[in-house]
C-alpha cells in the first residue's frame, strides 16, 4: 500500500501486552480501537490478541481505521530459514488481508528481554557466523514480505542482539537496503544508547516505520541502579507516551519530514494500564502532535500546506 504523507497511529500495548497476557485483559478489541477513534489516531498496529482478518477488517471499517505493521519474532540464528518461512509466510498472509504495509521483524535468538536478566547488562550478542547468518535470513525474508505487499522493518530492541547504534550500523550494512529497511525506536534507542538522534541521522535513508516512544529518565536510571528486567523496568513506568517523558521529539520530527519521510509514526509506550489509563495517554500523546509538532511545522514551513494535522 502507498501512503500520502504521514500518518499517525498507536500501537495496543498501551491496552494490552503480549508479553503479559494478564496486564489489561479486560480491555476488548472494541474498547481498544473506540479509544484509538476518540484519541483521533488513523490506525493501529496489530496486537496478539486481535481476531481473524474478516473479524477485524470489519471491527476497523467501522471505525474508519487502519492497520499499520504487525510484530513478528524471528528465531533466524537458533532455528534456521526452515524453522522460520512458514510462520513467516502465514503472519504476511494475514497482514496482507488487513491491508497493512509493513511486518516488523526483531531476531529473539537469546533475547532477555522476556525473562528476569538484568535488561541493562545482560543483553545478547552475536558471533561473526550468527551475524552472517541473520543478515542472509533477513534478506531472504524481505523479499518474501514484498510478495505480499509489505516491507520488512527491523526492530532495534532492548535486550536483544540488536539494540545499540553499533548494531544497528552492522545489521544495516549487512543487508540489502532494496529489502530490509529500519524501523526506528525513539525510545528503545535513548534507553539503550542515551541519544536517538544518531541513528536517525546516519539511516535515516533506510528507516520506513516509526515509533515514538518517550522516556523517564528518573524511572529509568532506578531500574539500572537495581538491575531490573525489562518487563520490570516497563511496568516501573520506565516507558511512556510522547509529551511526558524526556525526549524532544520535535527535533525528531523535523529530521524525519525534512528528510521526505512518509508512512507511519506510531506511538509506543508499554504501561501497565491499571495505572496509566490507556485513554488519558492517548490524549496526551495526541495533544502533544498537535501542539509541539503539527502546529510547529505548519508554522516553520510558511506558504506549505497543512498536510499532517491528525483527522
Amino acid at each position: 500500500m502507498k501512503h500520502q504523507g504521514i500518518l499517525w497511529g498507536i500501537a495496543p500495548i498501551g491496552w494490552r501486552n503480549d508479553d503479559l497476557p494478564e496486564i489489561g485483559a479486560g480491555n476488548t478489541l472494541q474498547h481498544l480501537l473506540s479509544d484509538i477513534v476518540v484519541a483521533g489516531f488513523q490506525g493501529t498496529e496489530v496486537g496478539g490478541f486481535f481476531p481473524e482478518a474478516a473479524i477485524l477488517n470489519k471491527e476497523l471499517r467501522l471505525r474508519k481505521l487502519k492497520i499499520a505493521a504487525q510484530w513478528f519474532s524471528s528465531y533466524i540464528i537458533r532455528d534456521g530459514m526452515e524453522g522460520v518461512l512458514e510462520s513467516f509466510r502465514r503472519q504476511c498472509s494475514y497482514l496482507q488481508a488487513v491491508e497493512a504495509s509493513a511486518i516488523v521483524v526483531s531476531e529473539q535468538t537469546y533475547s532477555v528481554q522476556g525473562l528476569e536478566n538484568n535488561v541493562f547488562a545482560d543483553k545478547p550478542h552475536f558471533s561473526d557466523h550468527e551475524w552472517e547468518g541473520l543478515c542472509e535470513g533477513l534478506n531472504q525474508l524481505g523479499k518474501v514480505a514484498e510478495e505480499y505487499g509489505l516491507k520488512l522493518v527491523y526492530h532495534h530492541h532492548m535486550g536483544t542482539g540488536v539494540q545499540t547504534a553499533e548494531e544497528i550500523d552492522r545489521l544495516m550494512a549487512g543487508t540489502d537496503p532494496e529489502h530490509v529497511h529500519l524501523l526506528y525506536d525513539t525510545g528503545h534507542i535513548y534507553v539503550s544508547d542515551g541519544d536517538y538522534m544518531t541513528v536517525l541521522n546516519r539511516h535515516i535513508g533506510r528507516i520506513k516505520h516509526v515509533h515514538f516512544k518517550d522516556a523517564r529518565p528518573e524511572v529509568m536510571n532506578e531500574c539500572k541502579k537495581v538491575g531490573k528486567s525489562f518487563l520490570q523496568s516497563f511496568l516501573s513506568g520506565m516507558f511512556t507516551v510522547p509529551g511526558d517523558g524526556c525526549i524532544d521529539f520535535t527535533e525528531v520530527y523535523r529530521k524525519l519530514t525534512g528528510a521526505g519521510y512518509t508512512g507511519w509514526i506510531v506511538v509506543e509506550a508499554e504501561q501497565d494500564p491499571a495505572i496509566a489509563n490507556p485513554l488519558e495517554y492517548a490524549l496526551i500523546a495526541r495533544r502533544y502532535i498537535d501542539e509541539k509538532l503539527l502546529e510547529s511545522t505548519c508554522e516553520s514551513e510558511e506558504g506549505q500546506p497543512y498536510e499532517h494535522r491528525i483527522r
